[in-house]
């Protein structure tokens, strides 16, 4: 559908709206408020910002929460005025909105993730706005639990940390991230109005980077952004080591992938890949912590390089994913190997909490060969086994077949949007639809008017995730109390969700985020924009 098409839509529901209206003998405040909310919103999305920008100024003179009744005499002076806004913008043609493959496209350049850790909520929306101009995507924590939790779960960037937060210190903070930050080079800024010398020193010697007073200086601030991620590009590129495993990391793999491929081009020397995945392994970390979750995975690597040969190499691929490269060495010898070692390491136990536990790894394998010797095509193949091997039920070894099926068979992501505007719902769920993301196999798409009709269905599965879109403002039952009963009802690590608000009420915001959110929308949004930011948060979720 048509973005033109999109604006007539909304211009007869509009139309409709006030014909009904002006039949009737009074209409109630709360109702003209609600509408205009949700013109306000669903006409800036769709690119009727002459609309959107009177909606929004006319909205100022309504309440939410008043039951007056207005007659037509009373609205129509503010409301009439909207069918002339219409005819001018229709008349002037409309701009695309780019499509849902533009906005996921990428110029090869790496997008940086900056996890921020404030509860200056004016502050933080204000900075998240300047660094995502400058193509950075930002994380936002308002608590110090909620920045602990983000950071150990996604592996930010960097991290712009306040020393002053409701439930801890950032000093405090910072002594519980420092180690592993500093194993896994991500610089640590302090933003804050705190400016004693000694805190400031304090904090140098526990290993922050720089210490950024407040108010910011946001051109100087975006300068230093700048500088440190140049900085951290040059440390990356001089380093191919995972320190916190020993494994040698991606950028080696890469490496050694291209100079297996060139040898056997040479000399048909035969070599197999092995990927490897810790089964489980987000469950240790929820159930036990990330310091357990560290252990788990040094033990794992431990066991790996002493029952590997010399001319082996092991790679930590991706958080705890592994690759081994076994050259001269054809696919079924390379099963032997990774099932020794699979039944070496379920025996480990491990002591967290009173308890003892053991953890498993499935895998993959495939072998190179004269018609496939191309980098992507062997990963593919080997991750297309490594989940099969998930699939049967983990903890066990697949090798690589042509008759295997494509794509990772449990990758299944919902997205959800619950808003009561139709129009934003029927827009949403037309772009969503046609979204084939990376390693998704599958997206599921569903919209529900309100919030009692989506908790009422049985929507819910264990095995699959999730991504809400949330309005905030919405009849019979509030959004954030849609937001609280789904937290209380449900693991928080399958569900990822985004409230959708009108409003810039920052109250609104941070009760939002302190019941759960994860993010926040702020009507009306750019489609390009909110689906680059649910693709970002989408890589969360692969299986």
């Amino acid at each position: 559908m048509t973005t033109r098409k999109y604006k007539e839509l909304v211009e007869q529901r509009t139309r409709q709206t006030l014909q009904k209206w002006s039949e009737q003998p009074d209409v109630e405040e709360k109702e003209i408020y609600r509408f205009l909310h949700n013109l306000k919103g669903t006409a800036g999305t769709v690119g009727l910002h002459l609309v959107e920008e009177y909606a929004g100024s006319t909205l100022l003179y309504f309440s939410d929460e008043s039951y007056k009744n207005w007659t037509e005499a009373e609205w129509g002076d503010y409301l009439y005025p909207l069918l002339g806004l219409f005819d001018e913008q229709l008349m002037n043609g409309a701009i695309p909105v780019p499509g849902l493959q533009a906005a996921m496209l990428s110029d090869g350049k790496k997008q940086y993730e900056i996890l921020l850790i404030d509860d200056d909520v004016e502050l933080v929306a204000f900075l998240r706005e300047s660094l995502e101009k400058q193509s950075y995507f930002v994380s936002i924590a308002l608590s110090a639990e909620r920045g602990l939790k983000i950071f150990y779960e996604t592996k930010p960037d960097m991290i712009l940390l306040d020393i002053l937060l409701p439930d801890q210190s950032g000093i405090d903070v910072l002594k519980q991230i420092i180690g592993k930050a500093k194993k896994e080079r991500i610089p640590i800024i302090i933003v804050s109005g705190e400016h004693s010398k000694d805190v400031q020193m304090y904090a140098y010697s526990l290993g922050v980077m720089d210490y950024i007073p407040k108010p910011v200086d946001i051109d100087l601030f975006l300068v230093l952004i700048k500088n440190r991620f140049e900085l951290k590009l040059e440390w990356q590129k001089s380093i191919i080591v995972d320190e916190l495993t020993g494994a040698f990391n991606r950028k080696y793999f890469n490496q050694t992938m291209k100079q297996l491929i060139s040898d056997f081009r040479r000399t048909e020397r035969t070599f197999s890949l092995a990927l490897m995945d810790l089964d489980y392994f987000k469950h240790v970390n929820d159930s036990y912590g990330h310091l357990v979750g560290d252990e788990v995975l040094q033990t794992f690597s431990e066991l790996v390089l002493k029952s590997i040969r010399v001319e082996d190499t092991f790679c930590r691929y991706g958080g705890e994913e592994f690759a081994l490269f076994m050259p001269n060495t054809d696919a079924a010898s390379a099963m032997l190997v990774i099932e020794r070692i699979q039944q070496q390491f379920s025996l480990k136990e491990f002591w967290a909490k009173n308890e003892r536990f053991n953890v498993s790894f499935s895998a993959g394998i495939t072998e190179v060969t004269e018609s496939h010797l191309n980098a992507d095509k062997l990963i593919d193949e080997a991750d297309q086994a490594l989940y099969a091997s998930k699939h049967a039920g983990r903890n066990q070894t697949t090798l690589y077949d042509e008759h295997l099926p494509a794509g990772k068979l449990e990758s299944v992501l919902n997205v959800i949007i619950v808003d009561d505007d139709p129009l934003i719902r029927r827009i949403v769920t037309h772009q969503f639809q046609a979204w084939e993301p990376e390693s998704i196999a599958k997206v599921k798409v569903s919209s529900y008017s309100n919030g009692p009709q989506f908790l009422q269905t049985d929507w819910y599965a264990p095995e699959e995730k999730f991504i809400i879109l949330l309005d905030g403002i919405m009849p019979e039952l509030d959004g954030v109390e849609v937001l609280e009963r789904i937290r209380g009802s449900y693991p928080e690590v399958n569900i990822l969700v985004i409230m959708l608000t009108g409003r810039n009420d920052q109250r609104d915001i941070i009760h939002a985020l302190q019941m759960g959110a994860d993010d926040y929308v702020i009507k009306p949004f750019h489609l390009p924009e909110l689906l680059t930011r649910i693709e970002r948060l989408a890589h969360r979720f692969l299986f």
